[in-house]
C-alpha cells in the first residue's frame, strides 16, 4: 500500500505569451507576486511545493472559459482554487500553472424558496449563504468546519457535522454549471428533486477534485430551519464506550442530527484554545433538530442509552449562544491540536467504516498509536461512521513523519478490510492516490482514468491529483 504520490515540482514556467495574454484580460487580478503564489500554494496538508506561476482571480464563466481555453491550447495546468482549506493537497500545483481563485464568484443568483432550492456561485461560502438566506425560514446543512466554498465543497464531495440526518454534498446537489477542460460551458441536472435523464453528470464532477472541469455554480437544496435545537455534551469513561453509545443511537434509528467524538487529546487542546474547562475525556458533543417535543424525547432516549455505558455530566446548551460557543470549540479543534506542540505539522487521515464495525476500527487505531510516543488527537463524525485521525509531527524530524504514514496506512488498511474506505470526506488529492487504487482495484481506477482522458485529453486540470503516477 503507498499513501503518497511524488509531489516534487516538474520544472515549468508560464510561457511569456500566456502571461501576457492574462495580463492583458485581468489586469491586476493576474498576480505572479511571490507572497500571492505562496498563499495559492499552500493548503492545511504536510505537503510542501513549490507555487504556481501566477495566480487570476476570476468573477465570470466567461473569465474562466478564457483561462481554461488559454490554458488549453498552451497545456498549461490549471487549479481550481476556493478557501484554501483542504487537508490532502488538493489545490498544490505540483506542475506548476496557474491557480484560478474563484472566490470572488459570490452571488446568490437565485433563491425559490418554495421549491427548496437555491443556486450559488462556487465562491459562495456556507456561512455566507445561510447568513443570506437566514430571512426565508430555510438553510443549507452541510457544515465541514471550515468556512469552505460550495464549488470546493462540491469538488470534494464534502460533509461534516450534519452529515448523519442531512447527507452529504453529493445528496444535496442538485445541479451544476462547469466549463470543462476546453473551455465549454455545460449544466448538469436542474432543480427538480430527482431525474433519470441520461447519465449522472452531477454525481461525476460532485468529488472530482477540479481534475474534470471548473465548477463556477451550483444548485442546492435546502431545509427549514427547525422549529427547536438543542446540544448536548456527555463524557465517557472511554473512547470505547462513546463510540458503543454512537452505534446504538444509530442503530435504534433516533433522527440526532449531529453526534461529534472528541477524545481527551481534543478536548484538552480545545479548552486550553477556547477556555472552555471541559472535563479531559473522551466526550460526545451532539444536536437535536426538531420540534420541543421530538428534540426533548430524542435528548432523553440518548441520555439513557449513554448512562448505559458509563456517560455522565450530559450537560445541555440549549440558547444559541451557548450552543455556538461549543461547536466553535469543535470546529477549532484541529487549530487547537496544532496549538499543542508550537511548529508541529499535522498528518491527518479520515476513514469511514460501517456503523457496526466503527468500534473496532477505532479502537485498534489507537493501541497503535499508544504504542508510540508520536502526539495524535481524534475528532469524528461517528453518527456516520467517519473518524479523524490527526497525528502531530515535528517537521524537521524525518522519522516522525514516516512513523505517521505507517500509522496511517495501517489505519486505511483496518478500514478497508472492515468494509469501509480510505476517505469519509477529505478525498484523494496527492496523499491517498494509492489507497485510491487499493479500495478501488485496477480495473476502476483505470475506468477513472479513461473518464479523465475524455473530458481532458491534455491533461490540464489539476495534474497529479487522485491518481498515482
Amino acid at each position: 500500500m503507498r499513501a503518497l504520490a511524488d509531489s516534487a515540482q516538474a520544472p515549468f514556467s508560464l510561457p511569456d505569451e500566456v502571461l501576457q495574454a492574462l495580463r492583458r484580460r485581468f489586469g491586476a487580478r493576474c498576480s505572479t507576486a511571490l507572497a500571492q503564489r505562496e498563499l495559492h500554494g499552500r493548503d492545511e496538508s504536510p505537503f510542501d511545493v513549490a507555487p504556481p506561476d501566477a495566480v487570476v482571480f476570476a468573477e465570470s464563466n466567461e473569465e474562466v472559459a478564457f483561462v481554461l481555453q488559454l490554458a488549453q491550447q498552451h497545456r498549461v495546468p490549471v487549479i481550481p482554487y476556493g478557501t484554501g482549506t483542504s487537508l490532502e493537497g488538493h489545490l498544490l500545483a505540483v506542475q506548476g500553472g496557474i491557480s484560478l481563485d474563484l472566490s470572488r464568484m459570490k452571488s446568490i443568483l437565485q433563491l425559490h424558496s418554495e421549491d427548496l432550492t437555491v443556486t450559488v456561485q462556487a465562491g459562495v461560502t456556507r456561512q455566507q449563504l445561510n447568513q443570506e438566506i437566514r430571512h426565508s425560514g430555510l438553510f443549507f446543512p452541510i457544515d465541514p468546519g471550515a468556512d469552505a466554498s460550495l464549488g470546493g465543497m462540491a469538488a470534494t464531495r464534502a460533509s461534516g457535522t450534519n452529515a448523519v440526518r442531512y447527507g452529504t454534498m453529493r445528496e444535496n446537489v442538485l445541479g451544476l454549471t462547469v466549463l470543462t477542460a476546453s473551455g465549454e460551458q455545460i449544466r448538469t441536472g436542474s432543480r427538480a428533486r430527482k431525474s433519470s435523464a441520461g447519465y449522472d453528470l452531477t454525481r461525476l464532477f460532485v468529488g472530482s477534485e477540479g481534475t474534470l472541469g471548473v465548477i463556477t455554480e451550483l444548485t442546492l437544496r435546502l431545509y427549514p430551519l427547525p422549529e427547536a435545537v438543542s446540544a448536548a455534551i456527555c463524557f465517557f469513561p472511554s473512547i470505547d464506550a462513546a463510540v458503543q453509545t454512537t452505534i446504538a443511537i444509530i442503530q435504534m434509528g433516533i433522527p440526532i442530527a449531529r453526534c461529534e467524538l472528541l477524545d481527551a487529546h481534543a478536548v484538552r487542546a480545545v479548552n486550553a484554545h477556547d477556555h472552555l474547562g471541559l472535563r479531559e475525556s473522551p466526550m460526545l458533543l451532539m444536536e437535536f433538530h426538531g420540534s420541543a417535543a421530538s428534540v426533548a424525547e430524542q435528548a432523553q432516549s440518548v441520555q439513557a442509552l449513554a448512562a448505559e455505558q458509563g456517560g455522565e455530566a450530559f450537560e445541555w446548551a440549549s440558547t444559541p449562544e451557548a450552543r455556538t460557543r461549543l461547536w466553535t470549540a469543535r470546529h477549532h479543534a484541529y487549530l487547537s491540536a496544532l496549538q499543542t506542540r508550537p511548529g508541529c505539522r499535522c498528518v491527518t487521515t479520515d476513514t469511514c467504516v460501517p456503523i457496526s464495525r466503527l468500534a473496532e476500527s477505532i479502537n485498534e487505531s489507537v493501541r497503535e498509536v499508544e504504542a508510540t510516543d508520536l502526539p495524535y488527537f481524534i475528532v469524528g463524525h461517528v453518527g456516520d461512521g467517519n473518524f479523524h485521525m490527526g497525528y502531530l509531527i515535528d517537521p524537521q524530524q524525518p522519522a516522525e513523519r514516516e512513523l505517521a504514514e505507517r500509522l496511517s496506512a495501517q489505519m486505511v488498511a483496518r478500514a478497508l478490510r472492515l468494509g469501509g474506505t480510505c476517505t469519509g470526506e477529505h478525498g484523494i488529492g496527492l496523499h491517498k492516490q494509492g489507497f485510491l487504487l487499493d479500495e478501488a482495484g485496477p480495473g476502476a481506477v483505470a475506468l477513472m482514468r479513461s473518464i479523465k482522458a475524455a473530458l481532458d485529453p491534455a491533461q490540464i486540470m489539476n495534474p497529479g491529483k487522485i491518481f498515482a503516477s
